[in-house]
């Protein structure tokens, strides 16, 4: 039998292997399609690597990481400003501590629960090994909503939320930060009640304010992040961010600081949304405007018109995909570009995709960008930035010290570097080379199941 007939069947098994344990998952998860759908994405990638590998099979380790070291679900009852007492559900997964302590957001939003917590913390798993920090996967959240809701409302159902999850976290043992519905307000509430528990321990949250222990940069970190990893993948095209047109989703933080960074590297941004719809500016989006009206005034995007008469508005967000762009950037929320977009994206000749949102395009315009030849960062590599930073956050907390917003930044570009290095290299390893979903998934996968072999069935 030939070597080529052994490596055939070895991969052969391999898949099998891997439909197998993925089969096993939608038994045991049901109902939870979100975190169905991580898990395939990540699967989807390995039967190379378990093929050249045998013991991650042997070890079982696609078992082991499916299946969370501990899910928290607790209840969050608070006080509105009509004193009528209301009542939410809280979450926190703590995925896999096997390169460090959890570490991953909390989202508040309605369509929270526990399928998409989970998909967000086994996302989380291997976006945080490719940063090359000694941080392990988590994420958490509510299907509280904040939009609509006073300072004090917010405050009320903080304290309640961080009342009950104080006692599983801890700079050493899990570290939430921000996500979607939690920033700066949000994060300085929940530390100062944890404080009030627990005492001063800094290194508990990142995220927070500047001015109590936060770090520079992180406020910019995901969409400076995500930008200066399409940069990479658009150089080694020999081709860069200059005079092209961008369309970026979402207007909070990662959107805001994406669009800044795109525009300083010379691109002009053309659209930006919020879950109402979007805004069409052709002369560009004035980033300042957006600023002003999403994180000053915490007004609505549709308002920006009002500001700027050649700018155009448009209900409903998911026909900004429709404008012609040569750079995309989904950066709101999961599973909002479809592969129906995906094909007007690629007809109107759009070069490159950078998710800066968690896993904002679904498989099928995965398949659609790949098939195209588009150069496609994918979320867990180009939406790693922020959590870099949190990583960095924490550093500063544990020696006491700040470090300048320059160093932030440089620290940061050089980890994003690398992610795509490490992505370009995994590609091609296991002969899948240009395709970086496939390179960061089996590079974070690497990591974390060498790690967990080494220290046990634990």
């Amino acid at each position: 039998m030939s070597t080529n007939t052994v490596e055939n069947k070895d991969l052969e098994n391999a898949k099998r292997y891997v439909q197998t344990v993925y089969d096993a998952v939608v038994a045991r998860n049901p109902h939870e399609r979100e975190f169905q759908d991580a898990v395939k994405e990540i699967f989807d990638s390995l039967a190379p690597v378990l093929a050249a590998n045998p013991h991650y099979i042997e070890q079982r380790i696609l078992e082991r990481m499916a299946e969370p070291e501990r899910m928290i679900t607790f209840r969050v009852p608070w006080v509105d400003d009509r004193n009528q007492i209301q009542v939410n559900r809280g979450f926190r997964v703590q995925f896999n501590s096997a390169l460090g302590p959890y570490k991953g957001g909390l989202r508040f939003h309605p369509s929270v629960n526990a399928s998409i917590i989970k998909f967000l913390g086994f996302e989380q798993i291997f976006k945080n090994a490719l940063t090359g920090q000694p941080i392990g996967g988590g994420k958490g959240g509510s299907d509280f909503d904040p939009k609509g809701k006073s300072d004090l409302e917010i405050m009320r159902f903080t304290q309640s939320f961080i009342t009950e999850l104080y006692r599983h976290i801890g700079p050493d043992i899990d570290v939430p930060a921000g996500d979607i519905g939690v920033g700066g307000r949000e994060i300085g509430y929940m530390f100062g009640q944890y404080k009030r528990i627990r005492g001063n321990e800094a290194g508990v949250f990142t995220g927070k304010g500047v001015g109590y222990g936060g770090s520079l940069t992180r406020t910019e970190a995901t969409g400076y992040g995500c930008v200066y990893f399409v940069q990479e993948m658009l150089g080694a095209r020999g081709d860069s961010f200059m005079d092209k047109t961008v369309v970026v989703s979402g207007s909070g933080n990662v959107s805001i600081y994406a669009m800044q960074k795109a525009a300083e590297l010379g691109a002009t941004i053309v659209a930006c949304s919020d879950s109402d719809g979007y805004i069409y500016d052709p002369d560009g989006i004035n980033i300042n405007t957006v600023r002003r009206l999403k994180e000053v005034e915490r007004r609505r995007i549709s308002e920006y018109v009002a500001e700027h008469p050649r700018a155009t508005y448009h209900p409903g967000s998911q026909n900004i995909w429709n404008i012609k762009c040569d750079i995309a950037l989904p950066c709101a929320t999961q599973n909002e570009l479809d592969e129906k977009s995906a094909h007007i994206l690629v007809e109107n000749g759009v070069k490159a995709i950078g998710e800066g949102a968690n896993m904002p395009s679904t498989l099928q315009a995965i398949d659609v960008f790949h098939s195209s030849g588009v150069l496609f960062g994918p979320a867990k590599a180009a939406n790693a930035g922020g959590v870099a930073v949190s990583a960095l956050e924490m550093s500063q907390n544990s020696m006491r010290l700040s470090w300048t917003f320059e160093e932030v930044d440089a620290k940061l570009k050089t980890i994003m570097n690398n992610i795509y290095r490490q992505s370009v290299d995994a590609s091609e390893a296991y002969g899948h080379a240009g395709n970086l979903l496939m390179g960061a998934n089996i590079a974070g996968f690497k990591k974390v199941a060498n790690a967990m072999i080494a220290q046990g069935v634990v």
